[in-house]
């Protein structure tokens, strides 16, 4: 009687670790439960093995074609083991003797294929007799795929295991291996597994081989694939995966693909290429945008005469695009702070108690961040308000006042020089020097011409003014020039680090301004000058709260650098001050700085963990928190891993670093309002602790930037109820609101752009001044030096998506706006966006939106829609396709 129970799912599925084990359980029972057809089967493979064992070549050779053909035509189901393959099992150790015995070539070579296919599955003691059977039969005129694609996987995963086992050996030549692996390579690009083909490649350390292989269809799923992988690999095999793909973009004619990865590269020379290699003028024009996000200025690129593609490169239009934009949202009017506080939804007055020149301060910072780049307000711009607002504030409010129009006429360098040059002649030193700081913010982004921002600052570094106005000079100077490294620039700078008879906070902000400048370059003549001026400082003044900056300004040189600063970390081992310590662990948090690296992340846990005594120097572990979100804010899975991290270090932490934990979450999760982050930061708003309130409701802001979040905007307002009696606390609440309507929702402080895969290192150093300066927010940004906010003028860009025909005129294109989707390595042509809306260009994207073009009217000129994209009419549309 056959029993009808049917075995479990797992015990049918073919899997060649399992196979052997299933059936040798089944065999005891195998003859008592065979079938007719399966007993008929049973004899002639009994049959075909009784003839190989005889004498005649003939024989053999119908023989094996008889077995190739019965292996190949017996049906059976997709997820069990073919019944061939489960009859052959007694008959395995019988065929390996055969082919010892046998002579004949060409049989010999037949009848290693059969094994090869056998040893996939009986294989028990694990010595790759698949791939050894594969290597005497032969893989030419792809012989290789006659069994199928499970077999190749299989053939695959043994070249991987040979190889390792022979590189361990180092004796054992791997070249044999390299024939075949690439038969299984071209077998799988031309079964559309492109990512088994690489992962085999990378195994064997051949990945430069898949250049070969790839064609106009299936090159981007390859690219996107290295290119998710080049963060998981170890140096060098993560830029040579980058390089890889932008070789393979090179070969299909894409510039616009190949810029991204030579600027991630930091290859001055590769971006020259791309741009040479493009062959028309228009593409020129897309490459010249790209550099221009990334605050990539080569000028030399262009032809003197070109006007047009030199305003490309040097964001001329940055400021009308963002108004034509604000004109198509109806975004154009004003908005005063009051629009923002909502305080007839507060339930209690929560500025009665709050001193006017505190709360005309705060108003300062929300009406500039909520008009940042429209141009006009009522509060500053207007002609009777202006003055007045002015001298509603006091002493360094009166300089933020004033700093405030910089931000309001952000990117506009026309007519914002226009608007700050009447506070220039103030006889109050404090106005003038906000309207120095705002020359230098208002051309923060773009490159003029002229270069009037360092034509006017200079002068108010180099002359006799007093100590505020040369401050005011060399911030303007750090923020208009971050990421250009020019040297003129520094031989303004450097003097005033290295001068030991100016007070500390001079030459701190000078180290600061030369670090942006430089930022990422690893200047080498920067360096030593800072690293002097540390040394050389008596212990008093390295005390000074602005000493942090000097260390900052340092770690910014080497910002995603990676491992380039061993010698300077050397040389701040002779600091004996505590800021040596700081400079050396901010320095490292720097360098790996969006890189995702485990072990880096590790080892500032390990700082972190640590119990210092009362007398110890405590900003290291506050620096090496903000390092665990700055490493891992490049890459998804480390980001969460970071925020779940975040939540031990606030339960069983040391004071400086549960102050420093909602910074870190705000560099995470910058102008990205995830649901979860918003009610951990509310939580931590509410802390005894009142630095980690106010770093949390700073973090609330950052977090929400420019997003008009409602729920936030809810959370902010009942804050601003709860901490209406503390000054302090209040003042922050009302900065957070003011970020969180930063440029009316239209702006984003996220330091990565391009679908997130760029870093912009000014951005993200623009992004760091106020974070760190947060590290001790008592006694900076809530008394004298709340001006270190407008640092973040360097990280603010409007977050839209802008199209323009050949001719650079602005065009109207249909678009859906949606969730982006992760179809790295997917079969087929899966959906990038889901839940999208069809929307007319220009369109704003959010942090974690993705943009395509809803018809085949318009071809884009690059693969990512976001900021300036050039379209071209596609030859092949057909109009009435649309109507349809």
């Amino acid at each position: 009687m056959v029993d009808n129970r049917t075995p479990p799912a797992s015990d049918d599925v073919l899997n060649p670790k399992t196979a052997t084990e299933k059936l040798a359980k089944n065999s005891k029972n195998e003859q008592d439960e065979l079938s007719e057809e399966d007993q008929q089967l049973v004899s002639e493979l009994e049959m075909i093995v009784e003839r190989l064992k005889e004498s005649s070549i003939e024989i053999h050779r119908s023989a094996l074609e008889n077995l190739v053909s019965v292996i190949r035509t017996t049906t059976s189901s997709m997820t069990s083991v073919p019944k061939p393959l489960k009859y052959l099992k007694p008959h395995y150790g019988t065929l390996v003797d055969i082919f010892e015995q046998w002579s004949d070539a060409q049989n010999k070579r037949a009848l290693a294929s059969i094994l090869s296919l056998l040893g996939m599955v009986y294989d028990k003691e694990n010595n790759r007799e698949c791939l050894k059977y594969r290597l005497l039969a032969g893989y030419e005129n792809e012989t290789i795929s006659e069994w199928g694609h499970e077999y190749v996987r299989h053939l695959a995963m043994e070249i991987g295991l040979e190889y390792s086992a022979n590189v361990e050996d180092d004796e054992q030549s791997v070249e044999y291996l390299v024939p075949v692996a690439l038969e299984a390579v071209a077998f799988f690009f031309k079964h559309n597994a492109e990512v088994d083909a690489i992962d085999l490649l990378e195994e064997l350390n051949l990945h430069e081989a898949v250049v070969n292989y790839v064609t106009k269809d299936t090159f981007e799923r390859v690219c996107m694939y290295m290119i998710s992988c080049s963060p998981l690999l170890p140096p060098p095999a993560d830029t040579n995966y980058l390089l890889t793909a932008r070789t393979i973009y090179r070969k299909l004619g894409k510039p616009a693909q190949c810029l991204p990865l030579s600027i991630r590269l930091g290859r001055s020379d590769l971006i020259k290429e791309d741009w040479e290699s493009c062959t028309t003028r228009v593409e020129k024009a897309q490459l010249a945008f790209i550099m221009a996000r990334q605050q990539v200025h080569m000028p030399e690129l262009i032809d003197d005469d070109d006007e047009e593609l030199k305003a490309c490169m040097n964001n001329t239009n940055l400021s009308k695009n963002y108004l034509n934009l604000a004109r198509d949202l109806e975004l154009l009017d004003p908005k005063t702070p009051e629009d923002i506080y909502k305080s007839h939804l507060e339930n209690t007055r929560a500025d009665a108690t709050l001193d006017s020149a505190r709360h005309n301060l705060a108003s300062t910072f929300v009406n500039a961040f909520v008009n940042a780049g429209y141009g006009t307000d009522k509060l500053m711009t207007t002609e009777a308000e202006g003055k007045e607002w002015v001298f509603k504030n006091k002493d360094m409010g009166m300089l933020s006042a004033s700093a405030s129009l910089g931000m309001i006429m952000l990117w506009d360098v026309e007519d914002g020089l226009l608007q700050v040059d009447k506070y220039l002649y103030s006889s109050d030193n404090h106005i003038k020097a906000g309207a120095v700081f705002a020359i230098g913010m208002l051309t923060t982004s773009v490159h003029d011409e002229t270069d009037s921002a360092k034509a006017l600052l200079s002068e108010y570094i180099t002359e006799n003014n007093p100590a505020i106005v040369k401050l005011a000079a060399i911030c303007g100077l750090g923020v208009a020039y971050a990421g250009t490294n020019r040297e003129e620039i520094l031989e303004l700078l450097l003097p005033i680090i290295s001068d030991t008879d100016i007070t500390i906070d001079l030459s701190s902000m000078a180290a600061l301004a030369a670090g942006l400048v430089c930022v990422g370059t690893g200047n080498g003549d920067v360096s030593p000058v800072i690293l002097q001026a540390m040394m050389e400082r008596m212990d008093s003044e390295l005390n000074h709260k602005y000493a942090r900056f000097m260390a900052l300004g340092l770690s910014l040189l080497f910002l995603g650098t990676q491992d380039t600063y061993d010698t300077i970390r050397e040389t701040l081992k002779a600091v004996t001050h505590p800021i040596g310590k700081q400079a050396s662990v901010l320095m490292q948090v720097c360098a790996y700085a969006g890189t995702g690296n485990v072990l880096e992340v590790q080892k500032m846990l390990h700082l972190c963990a640590e119990h210092l005594g009362e007398k110890e120097d405590q900003l290291p572990q506050a620096f090496a928190v903000l390092g665990v979100g700055l490493i891992s804010m490049g890459e998804g899975i480390g980001s969460e891993m970071s925020l779940r991290t975040f939540d031990h270090l606030m339960q069983y932490g040391e004071p400086y670093v549960r102050r420093a934990v909602p910074l870190a979450m705000a560099l995470v999760c910058a102008s990205n309002p995830v649901v979860g982050v918003l009610d951990t930061l509310n939580k931590f708003s509410h802390d005894n602790d009142k630095s980690v309130a106010s770093s949390a409701i700073f973090a609330m802001g950052v977090v929400g930037a420019g997003t008009n979040n409602a729920r936030l905007a809810q959370l902010l307002r009942q804050l601003a109820t709860y901490y209406h009696k503390d000054a302090d606390l209040l003042f922050v609440v009302r900065i957070a609101q003011g970020l969180l309507h930063m440029g009316k929702g239209t702006m984003t402080v996220n330091p990565y752009h391009h679908d997130r895969s760029l870093l912009s290192h000014t951005a993200l150093a623009g992004l760091l001044v106020p974070i760190i300066a947060m590290t001790n927010a008592e006694k900076l940004i809530m008394t004298d030096s709340h001006f270190l906010m407008y640092f973040l003028a360097r990280a603010m860009y409007p977050r839209f998506l802008i199209t323009f025909n050949e001719q650079l005129e602005n065009v109207s294109a249909s678009a859906r706006v949606g969730q982006a989707v992760d179809a790295v390595g997917q079969v087929g042509r899966p959906k990038n966006i889901t839940g999208f809306q069809t929307h007319e260009t220009p369109v704003l994207l959010a942090h974690s939106e993705r943009a395509e073009l809803a018809t085949d009217k318009y071809i884009p000129l690059t693969n990512v829609l976001e900021g300036f994209v050039i379209l071209t009419k596609n030859p092949d549309y057909q109009e009435d396709e649309e109507s349809l």
